[in-house]
């Protein structure tokens, strides 16, 4: 595993390489896209995009937890959280699996 991170900047280079739009227009495209995934999620939506995934929001109910350096019972208070789950094509292509095993 090479342990990289995809950044904003490679997704907008990416755009721009792919798409021919110029890079601040690409720039501007990713910037919507990941806005209104992230406008969704706030909002409690879940997000599917075919053939990637599921982002879901969850709420997550207060819950008493401990310290592991002193054992102390600490509460942790509720809360949402974002999952994701990835799509069988994902998990196919991670694996390599064939385009032919997926039809």
């Amino acid at each position: 595993m090479s342990g990289k991170t995809v950044t904003r900047a490679e997704l907008t280079e990416a755009v721009y390489l792919m798409s021919g739009l110029p890079q601040h227009k690409a720039a501007l495209l990713v910037q919507q896209v990941l806005g209104e995934i992230s406008d969704a999620l706030v909002g409690g939506e879940n997000v599917k995009l075919s053939g990637f995934g599921v982002f879901t929001v969850r709420d997550k109910a207060e819950r008493l937890g401990r310290n592991p350096k002193t054992g102390v019972e600490v509460p942790i208070e509720s809360r949402r959280a974002i999952t994701f789950k990835a799509s069988d094509r994902l998990k196919d292509d991670m694996n390599g699996a064939s385009v032919g095993a997926r039809e």
